[in-house]
């Protein structure tokens, strides 16, 4: 190869080795300069064209806040998702409707709404506990004891703890039997194969939350949850 090819060879893989090299940077800096901040304007029109791009902006700049209200007031990270996603349904709905009047920005708006219906579950939990309260001496009643209940309401409760207690998995219904016949920690865990006595009193707080938010999400809950 002659000298004056060489050295353009050279030219050219060196700077093609240069480029390579600095690319990944390149990329990086692309990707930062191409994070878009939308109008409100922009994200009402791609909540009613249900744009992917929107909902994911949305989530990634104000699910944090959202997340930060719910865990902060007794809630957890799946409480927080779906407090987030129900206002999402609720503002869909009134922009589908020709309902949604912003007097704020979108991101007060979302939060007002979130703050409204996590305040709304956390006094429907608090009602919960009044109402249900005995919920632990719900499990396992023979059908002749609860037909001998005086009190309708109380065998309407009943049977729709009953009802959910059913739906729950096999490990959570022996786990939580287990605990309302007064069995100890101990052998609740060798019983149940935990390795613990702190998981088996883990688990049975997880199943019972798991039963009172299938109880609560109930729409025949309403009237015992009622606002007073």
């Amino acid at each position: 190869m002659p000298a004056k090819d060489i050295n353009k060879f050279w030219l050219i893989t060196k700077t093609k080795k240069k480029a390579e090299a600095v690319l990944p940077f390149c990329e990086k800096r692309i990707k930062i300069q191409k994070m878009i901040h939308y109008s409100d304007e922009a994200i009402i029109e791609g909540l009613r064209l249900r744009s992917d791009y929107i909902i994911k902006y949305i989530y990634q700049e104000l699910f944090p806040t959202i997340k930060y209200l719910v865990v902060k007031n007794s809630g957890n990270d799946e409480d927080a998702e779906d407090v987030f996603q129900d206002s999402l349904i609720v503002i869909f709905k009134k922009i589908r409707d020709n309902e949604l009047e912003l007097t704020c920005s979108f991101r007060t708006y979302l939060y007002s709404v979130s703050r409204n219906i996590w305040l709304q579950k956390l006094a429907r939990s608090r009602q919960f506990a009044r109402e249900f309260s005995d919920i632990e001496n719900f499990v396992d009643l023979p059908d002749k004891v609860m037909d001998q209940l005086s009190d309708n309401e109380e065998m309407e409760k009943y049977r729709l703890y009953q009802e959910h207690f059913l739906t729950l998995g096999e490990d959570c219904r022996k786990v939580l039997l287990l605990f309302m016949k007064k069995m100890p920690l101990r052998e609740i865990a060798t019983e149940m194969g935990y390795k613990t006595e702190k998981y088996a009193k883990t688990r049975k707080y997880l199943c019972k939350e798991e039963l009172k938010k299938r109880i609560i999400n109930d729409p025949k809950c309403h009237k015992f949850l009622s606002d007073d």
